[in-house]
């Protein structure tokens, strides 16, 4: 029987195997181009903005300078709404930053905020600064928190930014001093988290024979100071950017300072963060020369004269019990009216405009020596 032959196989058509690079490449490409589109619409709604404000300018009439344009306690609730509004992916930090940085430049089409801070350039007052008005506002770097007082109160300065507390040294006592005679009020706040580097020009740390810094930061770094670098001689100057600039003139010496310093002046970091302590924030405050309207969530400071009598001090803290204000801060200072005479640093919840603040105040100037208002402003947002 002869041998049935199977008919040959038949090769399946090839299947078409997709370009798995092809495909991820044109995804790719669609993903920048509606990116691309995304950005024409934020451009384009970001300068239908500044045209929007530069309207507002022209309404509020033939203003002298751009602090006549500025209202901190605006930018206050637009910041705010933003931090409401926001249900990520940025964090609230990302995007007031963003938004900051837009109200700067819109501001700046009238003519850029001219304000002070203690200099030279790269401090944490510069950082402080930026924080509150945005690289567009005009930094003038002054040699002492004397100096930024006086700058503003002459008029060359349309604000001034300057440390009053940190939350591991306390209070800044040379701040304080000038609000003791100064008539300018606190129209703004600014928390910054303070991270300390050691830098040097070698970047050896066997080298360091001499440590400048402030002093406040020498006293924040106080304990990795005592356990890395003992008997190094410490050496207070008037900033950490001063600090920096010693340290590179030098092989033998270092500064304590921001990492921005470091990159200004050419240092190299040692160490850093060396802060004792991980949250170390230090909150400025931003010198105007007229009272602000409230903003809906604000703080108000006090500088009270007590009498020299028993329960002066109750006697400034009663009506703040009864209107049920909340105080947050009280600190006593030598005044300048007498030998022992005293004065207290007070801040307080809520605007000078509020019915509680206001009504007691009124009890407070019945019974206290003297009460001056320091400033009502917004409380910082981050």
């Amino acid at each position: 029987m002869a041998e049935r032959r199977r008919p040959a196989a038949r090769s399946a058509p090839s299947a078409v195997v997709p370009d798995a690079g092809a495909e991820s490449s044109s995804r790719l490409a669609d993903a920048r181009a509606h990116i691309d589109g995304i950005d024409q619409r934020i451009q384009e709604l970001i300068a239908e903005r500044a045209r929007w404000a530069h309207q507002v300018g022209k309404a509020k009439g033939p203003l002298r300078a751009a602090v006549d344009y500025y209202r901190p306690e605006r930018e206050a609730q637009v910041l705010r709404r933003v931090v409401d509004r926001n249900q990520g992916p940025l964090s609230d930090d990302v995007l007031v930053r963003l938004f900051r940085e837009i109200m700067s430049a819109c501001l700046a089409q009238q003519e850029p905020l001219k304000v002070g801070f203690l200099g030279p350039e790269g401090t944490f007052s510069q950082q402080a600064l930026h924080k509150h008005f945005g690289h567009s506002a005009r930094a003038l770097p002054l040699a002492s928190i004397d100096e930024v007082f006086q700058e503003v109160e002459a008029g060359n300065a349309d604000f001034g930014v300057v440390p009053l507390e940190n939350s591991g040294q306390g209070s800044i006592q040379s701040t304080l001093d000038m609000f003791l005679t100064t008539e300018l009020k606190i129209c703004g706040e600014v928390e910054l988290r303070v991270h300390q580097f050691l830098l040097s020009r070698t970047g050896n740390i066997d080298d360091i024979e001499r440590v400048y810094s402030h002093p406040m930061s020498l006293g924040q770094c106080k304990a990795w100071l005592r356990e890395h670098l003992p008997g190094v001689e410490l050496v207070p100057v008037s900033s950490n950017a001063e600090a920096a600039r010693r340290a590179r003139k030098a092989d033998d010496a270092a500064a304590i300072a921001g990492e921005s310093a470091g990159h200004i002046y050419g240092l190299r970091v040692l160490k850093g963060p060396i802060e004792d302590r991980p949250d170390n924030t230090t909150r400025f405050v931003v010198l105007g020369r007229e009272l602000l309207p409230p903003s809906g969530h604000d703080r108000t400071s006090l500088l009270v004269y007590v009498r020299d009598k028993p329960g002066a001090l109750y006697d400034v803290l009663r009506p703040l019990a009864e209107q049920g204000v909340s105080m947050s801060r009280i600190e006593s200072r030598p005044a300048q009216t007498g030998r022992w005479h005293w004065g207290f640093f007070i801040d307080l919840d809520g605007h000078v405009e509020d019915a509680p603040v206001a009504s007691a105040l009124k009890s407070l100037r019945k019974t206290a020596a003297q009460v001056k208002l320091l400033g009502s402003y917004p409380v910082a947002v981050l």
